[in-house]
């Protein structure tokens, strides 16, 4: 039993909550193990992963968060004449 303020939990769920992140963390590793492989698969066909990394990215945005932000990248490479 540990003691954490004026609250008593065990130590089984204590260690429970720990071994669910710890079981998530392996996921993680193995699903960006996973999206690696994807990319170098991608890279191999003669894609661009940089490339399909930016529109992953602008695909997840929200359309109007999307259409501003492109807006604004516009105008500043406008203002610098890279245009």
């Amino acid at each position: 039993m540990i003691n954490i303020g004026d609250n008593s939990v065990s130590d089984e769920h204590l260690r429970a909550f720990i071994e669910r992140v710890e079981a998530i963390n392996s996921e993680i590793v193995d699903r960006n193990e996973d999206k690696a492989s994807i990319y170098a698969e991608a890279k191999s066909s003669g894609f661009d992963t940089r490339a399909m990394k930016e529109v992953i990215k602008l695909r997840a945005m929200d359309r109007d968060k999307r259409l501003e932000f492109e807006t604004l990248v516009d105008l500043y490479r406008n203002a610098i004449g890279l245009a």
